[in-house]
């Protein structure tokens, strides 16, 4: 609900209308909340309750400066250190991810996608690495969803995505740093763009 936009930004989250919405009780929805407090999902305030956290332009910036660096680096290691196993584990995801484009199915093929991005983190064989990438992905996650609703950046993103698996096929460390980092930077510019339109059609109204 929070990456669909149900649930826009600084909405305040009432536990009864959720437990109601969801069919659970509030001890599990409240451990969800805790949850996505340590993903920067939520924030919870003292005596207030729990809201979706805010956007912030700067924020989005500075954390995909940052995580374009950190898969380019990831994509080099994984060219190094990958094995065979986890290189077809990775080919059937993506295989999957581009069953649900032709679909258009957008849900399933962002749970494709960002398992994808981290099976790579992982292939680099640095958990320290890792364990970075997915916390620094989860502050953008919800605004990485939003960032392939055009059709037109969708299809680029799954055309990168293809040069992606073949440097990585081909375990050429250099080729699949560079496009991982072009990648992201497009992402970056996309996010912005969606941000931007959001906040002047919040502003509109």
């Amino acid at each position: 609900m929070i990456f669909d936009g149900a649930l826009a930004p600084a909405t305040r989250l009432n536990e009864r209308v959720l437990c109601e919405r969801l069919g659970i009780s509030r001890t599990p929805l409240r451990e969800a909340l805790r949850m996505l407090a340590a993903e920067g999902l939520v924030r919870v305030e003292p005596n207030r309750g729990a809201i979706v956290a805010p956007i912030e332009r700067a924020d989005i910036e500075a954390t995909f400066e940052v995580l374009g660096a950190l898969e380019g680096l990831a994509g080099e290691l994984a060219c190094a250190r990958i094995t065979d196993a986890e290189l077809a584990e990775i080919k059937a995801l993506h295989f999957e991810m581009r069953a649900h484009h032709a679909r258009g199915d957008r849900a399933t093929y962002f749970a494709a996608n960002q398992a994808i991005h981290a099976r790579i983190a992982a292939a680099g064989g640095n958990p320290v690495l890792a364990e970075t990438f997915e916390k620094l992905n989860a502050r953008v996650k919800r605004v990485r969803y939003a960032a392939n609703l055009g059709q037109a950046r969708w299809d680029k993103a799954i055309a990168e995505h293809d040069d992606m698996i073949a440097a990585l096929s081909a375990r050429d460390g250099h080729a699949l740093r560079a496009i991982l980092e072009a990648h992201l930077a497009g992402k970056r510019e996309s996010v912005l763009a969606a941000f931007a339109a959001e906040q002047s059609a919040e502003a509109y109204d």
